[in-house]
């Protein structure tokens, strides 16, 4: 993709809320100066709609649908729960979710944490925020709790609110995400980047085969002008030879 602003080609990152991407974007910096990175934030329920038609990859919340795009995982994410400063769980450094067995769950519309199949998972308020920041605010309220990837805890952070680690709870992973029929040399320069490979590294790119060497012609051996061959040096001259001495 280009920008009609900007004559250099620009390569399109969507990341969902909580990713950091300043690490990788300083690396394509250094190694792909001449294509823009452009990272474009989405939210996790729509990112992969967008990059179905819009962008080049993305960091998204994984599992994705795997006929369509194909994703690397990258990490895991802790699950805390977030909660009011003074609240009885706060006392805590680490809790379960039995411990939250008493508590009201919030789960906003774009709810990233899974709990399907989780024996003891805590009930779940009849009404959904519309989203994660709402919910803070209704924990903030004292309305419920709220459980979360850590960095989408960190990225609504308030002075009010505090967050436990749930030892047992589902978590949410993040992987590299591309459209299967989308796939080009800067998708893997990307891949490379997100996995840490050296700039030098070859792995995953086609290498030109080096062009083949003629073979190396013997040089002619120097002929005297006299049509003599040479004699070689510290011997004596065939016809110089000291004559064998029989007696």
């Amino acid at each position: 993709m280009t920008d009609p602003e900007d004559a250099r080609p620009v390569f399109r990152l969507l990341a969902v809320p909580g990713v950091t991407v300043d690490k990788w974007a300083r690396v394509w910096s250094e190694r792909r100066p001449e294509v823009e990175l452009r990272v474009e934030p989405a939210e996790a329920a729509e990112a992969a709609a967008l990059l179905a038609v819009e962008a080049d990859a993305g960091l998204l919340r994984t599992p994705v649908d795997q006929d369509v795009f194909h994703a690397i995982p990258l990490y895991t994410e802790v699950t805390v729960v977030v909660v009011q400063r003074d609240h009885l769980l706060s006392a805590a450094d680490e809790l379960t979710v039995a411990d939250l067995a008493d508590e009201m769950l919030l789960s906003p519309l774009d709810d990233v944490i899974d709990w399907t199949g989780v024996p003891g998972a805590p009930a779940v308020l009849d009404h959904r925020p519309d989203t994660t920041a709402d919910a803070v605010e209704l924990v903030a309220a004292g309305v419920g709790v709220l459980v979360v990837p850590q960095s989408l805890a960190r990225a609504h952070h308030r002075r009010d609110l505090t967050y436990r680690v749930v030892t047992d709870a589902p978590t949410s992973s993040i992987g590299l995400v591309w459209a299967r029929d989308r796939y080009t040399d800067l998708v893997e320069e990307m891949i490379g980047i997100v996995r840490g490979r050296t700039a030098n590294s070859t792995r995953g790119r086609t290498q030109p085969e080096p062009p083949a060497r003629p073979a190396a012609k013997a040089a002619p051996r120097a002929t005297p002008p006299s049509g003599r061959t040479p004699t070689r040096r510290g011997g004596p001259s065939p016809r110089t030879s000291p004559k064998r001495r029989g007696r």
